[in-house]
């Protein structure tokens, strides 16, 4: 494992986290343009917002665009920590960035490695270098956890409302 990935990966954990703090599903990323520096970074933001499309990836890729004022991100790499979903795989093509590092698979969404390819579909007119599994287990545990104990939250919520 590079540990400038493994670094990474950790900043884009740290936006999941501050994600998760705002009950949001824990899903961060960040994007370094090809000198290394950090552009954005950003957790997932949809519930906050009340925009579907307010992804971690989709929102490091508008900050960063419009820091250096081009919608195209040549060069540029996205940390995240779950593996995007289809909207946000097809955002990362459209942005031509140049690498795509994730932690854990996506078995329900996941566009990338797990559905449908999208980021290095020869049919497409760029294709992203793919690298998964960086943290992982880390980045499913954030995922795991925060489901189970809203699952929790519902099942006491649905015990009391009996009990009542």
């Amino acid at each position: 494992m590079n540990d400038a990935d493994e670094l990474l990966m950790r900043e884009a954990i740290k936006a999941a986290i501050a994600a998760q703090e705002a009950d949001e599903i824990p899903i961060g990323a960040c994007l370094i343009n090809e000198k290394g520096e950090i552009l954005a970074a950003a957790g997932n933001r949809t519930i906050t917002d009340s925009d579907p499309t307010a992804h971690a990836e989709i929102l490091v890729l508008r900050e960063a665009a419009a820091k250096i004022g081009n919608y195209r991100l040549s060069g540029s790499t996205v940390y995240t920590t779950i593996e995007p979903c289809a909207m946000c795989a097809g955002a990362l093509v459209n942005a031509r960035i140049k690498r795509l590092v994730f932690g854990a698979l996506d078995e329900r969404f996941g566009a990338v490695e797990t559905l449908f390819q999208i980021c290095d579909n020869s049919s497409l007119n760029h294709r992203i270098e793919i690298k998964s599994g960086i943290l992982a287990e880390e980045c499913r545990k954030l995922m795991q956890d925060f489901f189970r104990k809203k699952r929790n939250l519902s099942k006491q919520k649905i015990s009391h409302l009996k009990a009542t």
